[in-house]
């Protein structure tokens, strides 16, 4: 997941998807070599306000919906791109609420147990 040549460079992808796309795009992922993500429960709305759903014959307006947000901190564009396709082709239905991508980069990133910073903070060692 990492380029150690381009070590100042760490970029931040939040991605909010359907609750049923978290074992795909978890898989996905695992599969490109992702391995550093952080999953959130949340609930939210888009540009579909929520929805109408029927329960027990009486019309609800549900104004959030559930939702997973993934976490990611990658190395390099290069990384960016490719993990930000990868959770569009296994996140993708389609349908209003498939979800959203935001990337950004990170200014700094410490390692609270050993102190290191940037790229090394974001890097798993064998003793993890």
């Amino acid at each position: 997941m990492a380029n150690k040549e381009n070590s100042s460079t760490l970029i931040k992808i939040e991605a909010i998807v359907r609750e049923e796309a978290y074992q795909d795009v978890k898989n996905a992922l695992s599969e490109i070599g992702v391995n550093g993500i952080t999953v959130y429960q949340v609930v939210g709305c888009g540009v579909q306000r929520g929805m109408s759903e029927y329960v027990r014959g009486q019309k609800i307006d549900v104004q959030v919906l559930p939702k997973i947000k993934f976490e990611i901190v990658v190395s390099s564009e290069e990384w960016e791109e490719k993990t930000i396709e990868t959770i569009k082709k296994a996140a993708y239905t389609g349908n209003p609420g498939d979800g959203k991508i935001f990337s950004y980069y990170i200014r700094r990133a410490v390692k609270i147990r050993t102190g290191e910073t940037g790229y090394d903070a974001v890097q798993s060692t064998a003793d993890e």
